[in-house]
């Protein structure tokens, strides 16, 4: 799926209006709710529509009792009806919203949740893939699309209709029908109007949108590269460059500007003649004498009435055909089913010994592009297979399969016999531990980061596992400790002390598995030494799989594998390799002597 953004979303696309339907589960949840919210509309349509009447028996009693002795009870109550009225219309829509409030609320929620699983359930692969700010602002969108689609369609599309209906049938009733032909003539043109218009200038507002982008982009990436723009003085080529896009701007919001101008032009002019010729039609009856004062007030009012929702059709127009292209967008993400999924009734992964055997494994993440041909290794219980080779090798591709991120094409890959793809991946996971070339840390506290390894953990159990990671002095020498904030994606933290904590989950979650990947690459030879130290208390007793980069740190592997070209070319101990002179041997001669030079 691709994710667009307000900028390169097709402006020919045309929305689903059958994306509502999808909204009926939403609703059920809350059935009586949304009953109680519809019956509270009702009430406050009639009370709405009731208020003109009471402002009519107002007028008239005024009007007919004008110089004579006047009982003034009856206009005083007749004022505290048209009162009452108002205030219950506009109490009873506050009710409606109060009600319909935990409706729209949970509607989000529950989309909000499903999507967050969803993509957790997803496979690496679509995450490579993915564009992580278009992803974000289509669940963020897609999901105040679906509360904008809800609000909007029960309580500003459904009541306009209820009371034009409520009107036309008390001016039907009460007077004739060309009151009523007037009122459809009008309505139908201000509609038609506002959606033609609506549409023509939505590529005004896409242009807008884009150009807001634009800019702001380039004044948050130049700030963000403030040292660089330092560096070259070139602080004005900046600036030109930040005015041309905010002119680009500039024109575009004028044209969303005269566009809307249009709009609202239009919109003034239909009502104006419609009040015109609808008003003209009363005052000759008034003239007549066929039609009381108060009668004319009562059609003035509703002639307000019914165009103050009318005159904010061309923004409910446009922001529903948005919000149905969001959350179109936002099913379509649900709708895109994951790729590793478990079978039907797969049990449990049961590891007794923890024995890992990989069988005539093929794969690739191109079909023109193979990267392991017919891979077969044994990692016995409890030992330690370190895996070496040339960048490109398939090295973490071993890990991606066992951890199974991906499924082999051809072969398997078995733990304690049961082959992978057979089990449910929760309990696959549950079983191995992962310290990865690249620890990502949350910006969160160090002991929350620390305590992910098992959320349950307790206090005690994180405490230890740090010490035996070697990080308790570095944490007491932080002036907050475990409180210590370590940034956005650690940053705050080196790659030694990211490594540690790294290997501190491990130990929390402390699996019979483990996967060491490249964990010491991007360190220096004194915090190497010590994170060694680390890992070796770690993999004891565990059936550990390494890929390594630097052939020093995996000298005491029990078995050390060579790949290349996707192929096992060697398998040996590190003196054994050495002896025959052959792949390893040259990769550990060219790694000493680059260490040397250095």
């Amino acid at each position: 799926m691709r994710a667009y953004a307000d900028n390169d979303y097709p402006a020919d696309h045309k929305p689903d209006w059958k994306v509502i339907a999808g909204l009926w589960p939403y609703l059920t949840e809350f059935r009586g709710r949304v009953i109680f919210a519809l019956s509270l509309l009702v009430l406050a349509k009639l009370a709405t529509v009731a208020t003109p009447i009471a402002l009519k028996y107002i007028v008239d009693y005024l009007d007919q009792n004008r110089g004579a002795d006047m009982v003034l009870w009856i206009p005083v109550w007749l004022v505290v009806a048209y009162g009452t009225l108002r205030f219950g219309s506009t109490l009873f829509n506050e009710l409606r919203d109060a009600v319909f409030a935990r409706v729209a609320e949970r509607a989000m929620r529950r989309v909000s949740l499903r999507v967050f699983r969803h993509l957790h359930q997803r496979e690496l692969a679509f995450h490579l893939d993915r564009k992580t700010g278009g992803l974000a602002r289509d669940i963020e969108r897609g999901t105040n699309g679906i509360s904008f689609l809800l609000r909007f369609t029960l309580f500003n599309i459904v009541p306009t209709a209820l009371e034009i209906l409520m009107v036309s049938g008390i001016l039907l009733v009460v007077f004739n029908i060309t009151y009523v032909l007037a009122i459809a003539v009008a309505v139908v043109v201000y509609v038609v109007f506002s959606i033609r218009v609506t549409e023509w200038r939505t590529r005004f507002v896409r242009e807008a949108n884009a150009r807001d982008n634009q800019s702001n982009s380039r004044a948050v990436d130049s700030l963000l590269n403030y040292e660089t723009v330092k560096y070259f003085n070139n602080e004005r080529y900046e600036a030109e460059c930040y005015d041309r896009d905010l002119e680009d701007w500039e024109q575009a919001r004028l044209k969303n500007r005269l566009s809307l101008a249009t709009l609202n032009a239009g919109q003034a002019l239909i009502i104006g003649l419609a009040l015109i010729v609808i008003m003209a039609m009363a005052v000759r009856e008034v003239a007549n004498g066929e039609i009381t004062l108060g009668d004319f007030t009562m059609i003035n009012a509703y002639l307000i009435q019914l165009f103050i929702p009318l005159n904010a059709l061309g923004f409910v127009y446009r922001e529903i055909r948005q919000s149905l292209v969001n959350v179109e967008r936002l099913f379509k993400l649900l709708g895109d089913e994951p790729v590793i999924v478990d079978k039907s009734n797969a049990p449990a992964l049961s590891v007794q010994q923890g024995e890992i055997r990989f069988e005539q494994v093929r794969f690739a993440y191109r079909p023109d592009r193979p990267i392991l041909r017919g891979v077969s290794f044994t990692i016995p219980a409890g030992h330690t297979v370190a895996v070496v080779g040339a960048s490109g090798a398939g090295k973490s591709t071993l890990a991606r399969l066992l951890f199974r991120f991906f499924d082999v094409n051809e072969g398997r890959i078995c733990i304690d016999g049961q082959d992978i793809r057979e089990v449910t991946q929760d309990s696959l996971r549950s079983a191995i531990g992962v310290v990865p070339q690249d620890t990502v840390l949350f910006n969160d506290t160090l002991y929350r980061n620390l305590a992910y390894g098992r959320p349950g953990a307790t206090e005690e159990e994180v405490h230890r596992a740090a010490r035996m990671a070697h990080l308790e002095h570095f944490i007491r020498s932080l002036p907050d400790g475990y409180d210590t904030r370590v940034g956005e994606r650690g940053l705050k933290l080196s790659g030694g002390e990211k490594q540690r904590v790294a290997i501190a989950r491990v130990l929390l979650k402390n699996p019979p598995l483990l996967i060491l990947d490249e964990a010491t690459s991007s360190l220096d030879s004194l915090s190497e030494q010590s994170i060694l130290s680390a890992l070796k208390e770690i993999s004891r007793q565990r059936t550990t799989l390494v890929i390594a980069h630097r052939l020093s740190t995996i000298r005491d592997a029990d078995t050390i594998l060579v790949m290349d070209g996707g192929e096992i070319v060697e398998s040996g101990n590190h003196d054994a390799l050495l002896a025959r002179d052959g792949h390893y041997a040259q990769l550990w001669q060219q790694q000493h002597q680059t260490r040397s030079a250095d």
